[in-house]
């Protein structure tokens, strides 16, 4: 059965989300991440590895602060963060602690997922931890996160995390039991019990996010597009349903891993990233990136918009002004107008042997 890959998972990525944590006045539900962890302690205890990848810091951060409801500026978002990071940690360590099992905070941004160096010491530090038998606890590092370069979810943060530590499932835990093809609140709406590829999704009808987090069923998905592709199976389903997920139970909705294996950072640039500007490139530029797959050179770019730095993502569009790729780019916004159309040996004549590269390596390309 397609379900045994979750049941026989040797590693496995759990996600819960902030309204399966909290109470709805967002202080921590100690009952409900006290069952959350039993669930935890019992697959791991079978020697499974288990990354948690825990929402909840800024709702954990609404009681203390005295605010009713989840702030909409990022500066008390992230001050909520500061205070309910600890009270969260807290919690999952003295509750896993029952279980003689110890826990490792681990907070992340976008940042880390897109940079070389981050992406590497990321991937070691997870790495050595299941190692070592602890219970990694991921979150996105709110504090510190900006508003332009930021997960906004800890869904889609799930699913890289589940790429980059190898996971063999990863089941997502909200308050929804499953993907529906309407409104589940409505008689005549369906579980969608597996998802094998787009077009099952045809009509499905994706929800926002709630008061207290901010992953509606929409960011679901695209984890599980993101997690899949990677070639991970995915679960999604209800945190009262946990146990059942985890055991490979007809429960929630299943999406079946997909071929492919393409790098953590290109799954991020694919599917989560966000442009920090635009490169307009002419029609040669569009058939060398996307066609051949090379990279882009200044030659091929006929005009920049936006404000971003070197290692920013930036969308690439074509002629027609429709996007066609997504990269990392080399130089800084406003460094790229004086090397537009030139050669990459004219420009080392003119500027320097530093100039002489691509604005963007073909490995830092996605193809959109």
């Amino acid at each position: 059965m397609a379900r045994d890959r979750v049941r026989t998972a040797a590693r496995m990525v759990v996600k819960v989300g902030s309204s399966s944590l909290t109470t709805p006045q967002g202080m921590i539900d100690v009952d409900r991440v006290d069952a959350l962890v039993d669930v935890l302690a019992a697959r791991r205890q079978t020697g499974t590895q288990v990354v948690l990848v825990s929402s909840g810091a800024i709702a954990a951060g609404l009681g203390p602060l005295g605010l009713r409801a989840r702030p909409k500026d990022l500066a008390t978002q992230q001050a909520a963060a500061s205070v309910g990071q600890g009270v969260l940690i807290a919690r999952y360590t003295s509750s896993f602690a029952r279980y003689g099992l110890r826990v490792g905070q681990v907070l992340l941004t976008a940042d880390d997922m897109m940079r070389r160096s981050h992406h590497r010491n990321a991937q070691r530090t997870l790495a050595r931890l299941l190692e070592l038998g602890i219970v990694p606890v991921v979150n996105e590092n709110d504090t510190v996160a900006t508003d332009e370069i930021r997960f906004g979810d800890n869904d889609r943060l799930a699913a890289l995390v589940a790429h980059l530590t190898h996971a063999d499932a990863m089941v997502l835990l909200s308050d929804v039991d499953a993907l529906y093809d309407g409104d589940p609140r409505k008689p005549g709406s369906a579980r969608i019990a597996e998802v094998r590829g787009p077009e099952d999704l045809d009509g499905v009808e994706l929800g926002s996010g709630g008061s207290v987090g901010t992953g509606g069923m929409v960011t679901k998905v695209q984890a599980a597009k993101i997690a899949t592709g990677a070639g991970v199976p995915v679960v999604l389903t209800a945190a009262a349903h946990a146990a059942h997920a985890l055991a490979g139970a007809d429960v929630g909705t299943y999406f079946h891993p997909g071929g492919r294996h393409p790098g953590t950072r290109l799954l991020w640039l694919a599917h989560a990233a966000t442009g920090r500007g635009r490169l307009h490139l002419d029609s040669g530029a569009v058939e060398a990136v996307v066609e051949r797959r090379m990279s882009l050179l200044p030659a091929g770019v006929l005009k920049v918009e936006g404000d971003f730095a070197a290692g920013d993502p930036v969308d690439l569009y074509g002629p027609h002004g429709h996007p066609v790729a997504r990269g990392l780019v080399n130089f800084d916004a406003a460094e790229i107008p004086d090397l537009l159309g030139r050669s990459t040996r004219e420009l080392a004549s003119a500027l320097g042997p530093e100039y002489e590269r691509e604005l963007i390596h073909r490995d830092d390309i996605v193809i959109l």
